[in-house]
């Protein structure tokens, strides 16, 4: 099973690596941006589906790493350094961060959470000095042709998709992912059996961060502009959960196969839908709360398994 959900990814991964070769620039910009947010909700999985605590920051690590990189790349640094550079400013400021955050619980979380948010876009919005404030910032242009910066970022960002699925695979098969299980089960249980359950959380807050923020910094280079608006948008940070759950929160395919519905159905909407595109968004969530509470994965999964224990049941009887 673990061999076949590899073999499944890695076709995907395939999939849209060809797309520069048959496909026009709008199909390269929305693989270019469906590998990206697959990155954010796998890493939204980490803290959102195997910890089971609803962080709501995903925008704020991402508009972090956008300016992170994008200060540092403005400053002349090569941009891969820049890119290194926002990864590990994100890391440290989601392990300080969630040393004091993740001491709160369920809503009081979520509502900390999107603070952050807020509190990460009025700081960047105030800085001008560094930030450029609400002007925006500009980022030096790769002086190539638009095809090839277009190949070159798609397969940045699957390579950071490769990254984060191999974490996921390691910390589902790992005692990282069994005590982060035991957390989303019942927290206090898991600390009187010996998870340490501080430490693991905080170790599930970097891993849902520091991606997010190479992703952030990844884009401010693809796009050569960044603002506060754009970098910190609170939709981000509910997009991405919805990817996930749509799923399969704590799922090692949940989160590219929720994040492939969302975008297409997105992609959809949008073309026809315009200005009822939000709304959509809000009966999606009304949807996944009521008929997918599993997500589409653990959903068909259980019919599966449903359907054949029937089988079973019906053999056995005959």
């Amino acid at each position: 099973m673990r061999a076949a959900k590899v073999l499944l990814f890695v076709a995907w991964i395939a999939v849209l690596a060809a797309t520069p070769f048959f496909a026009d620039n709008n199909i390269v910009r929305t693989a270019i941006m469906l590998a990206m947010y697959s990155v954010l909700a796998y890493s939204w999985n980490f803290i959102g589906g195997f910890t089971g605590y609803p962080s709501f920051a995903t925008a704020a690590f991402f508009g972090l790493g956008c300016y992170a990189g994008a200060i540092v790349e403005h400053a002349g640094v090569p941009m891969a350094l820049a890119w290194i550079a926002a990864t590990v400013f994100v890391a440290l400021f989601a392990a300080v961060l969630g040393a004091i955050v993740l001491r709160l619980r369920g809503h009081y979380f979520a509502i900390g959470s999107i603070a952050i948010v807020e509190v990460c876009r009025l700081v960047v919005s105030s800085w001008s000095s560094l930030t450029g404030g609400g002007n925006g910032l500009n980022v030096p242009l790769l002086m190539w042709h638009p095809n090839t910066v277009a190949m070159f970022f798609l397969y940045v960002m699957l390579g950071l998709l490769a990254i984060v699925f191999a974490i996921t695979v390691f910390v589902d098969n790992h005692r990282l992912g069994f005590g982060l299980k035991c957390i989303r089960q019942n927290e206090d249980a898991a600390d009187m059996v010996g998870v340490n359950t501080t430490r693991y959380k905080v170790i599930a807050f970097v891993l849902s961060a520091f991606l997010c923020g190479t992703a952030g910094a990844v884009y401010a280079s693809w796009v050569g502009y960044i603002d506060p608006t754009d970098s910190f948008q609170i939709l981000l940070t509910v997009k991405v959960p919805v990817m996930t759950l749509l799923g399969g929160a704590g799922t090692v395919l949940g989160p590219a196969i929720g994040t492939a519905a969302f975008v297409v159905l997105e992609e959809f909407f949008w073309a026809n839908f315009l200005s009822w595109n939000r709304a959509i968004l809000g009966l999606i969530i009304v949807f996944l709360i009521f008929f997918l509470p599993g997500g589409l994965l653990n959903t068909s999964f259980r019919r599966v398994v449903r359907r054949l224990r029937g089988r079973e049941s019906a053999g056995a009887s005959a």
